[in-house]
């Protein structure tokens, strides 16, 4: 594992907000999206292994980490290809976890001519949450709004990264203490004013128009939501293969570093030989 991070060590300008991000290694793009409950220090574990091969770009979501959170309308798949923009890439392999994962997908509808792979990992297949997942979000908003973040932080770990099936103890506690610091500093910020924009039309009826090689990875102990999800995502979208990660949760890439790096990068690697 590489050191975490606790400053990007650059910024572009991107549609009206300044995105922190970091470029390391030389080659074919792969740009690497954070999940909801993180932000670009989830990647710690997989910058050097694909920076030997490929340009790594990670960077923190419009909102999160180092990044500004300007009011108004935005897109977060216009986000990232404003970011492809303002780095001169034409195009990447796009690599995205759960929030992240949704970017990359949108992106790679709405932009496929800038996105040469996809690599979708704890991604839903769109529809309706399960009532479980719904009163889960809903218990989060409610500690939330009563000033209890601390409670949230835990039930968001509690939901994402121990999984239905484990208890605190059985996952790694220098990881809970990596997701918990970043996952704690966004329920610290004010996101108030923020106009999240969904693609339109939404992804859900469209993934037969994502057209480049792509991978579904989910972590066998996530949430039923996604873990049901893995096999519609394979079926909708032309040519998918799926990756299925054990011992591994929401962030499977975190959770199992080295699998997690091998499974990937053979995918990518298969892709740029052929």
């Amino acid at each position: 594992m590489t050191d975490p991070i606790h400053a990007l060590p650059d910024h572009a300008d991107v549609r009206g907000a300044r995105l922190a991000y970091q470029a390391s290694g030389a080659g074919h793009p792969v740009v690497l999206v954070h999940a909801g409950i993180a932000d670009a220090r989830m990647w710690d574990d997989q910058v050097v292994a694909f920076a030997a091969r490929y340009r790594v770009v990670r960077y923190d979501a419009r909102g999160f980490g180092q990044s500004d959170a300007p009011a108004g309308a935005f897109a977060r798949h216009e986000d990232l290809i404003g970011l492809l923009d303002a780095l001169g890439i034409a195009r990447a392999h796009l690599v995205g976890v759960s929030m992240g994962s949704s970017t990359a997908r949108d992106a790679a509808i709405a932009y496929p001519d800038r996105v040469s792979a996809l690599v979708l990992v704890s991604a839903r297949a769109g529809g309706e949450p399960s009532a479980a997942l719904r009163d889960g979000w809903t218990k989060v908003d409610e500690l939330v709004e009563a000033g209890d973040l601390a409670g949230a932080n835990e039930l968001e770990l509690r939901m994402w990264i121990y999984g239905p099936r484990r208890t605190p103890e059985q996952v790694d506690p220098a990881m809970r203490e990596r997701v918990g610091e970043m996952n704690g500093a966004l329920l610290a910020m004010d996101g108030e004013g923020m106009d999240e924009q969904e693609l339109d039309p939404p992804a859900a009826g469209r993934l037969g128009e994502i057209r480049v090689p792509t991978l579904v990875v989910v972590g066998a102990e996530d949430v039923p939501d996604v873990v049901d999800s893995a096999d519609p995502l394979v079926h909708a979208i032309p040519g998918a293969k799926r990756a299925t990660i054990a011992g591994a949760a929401h962030l499977p890439n975190m959770e199992k570093p080295e699998e997690f790096n091998r499974i990937v990068l053979t995918f990518l690697d298969e892709i740029d030989i052929g």
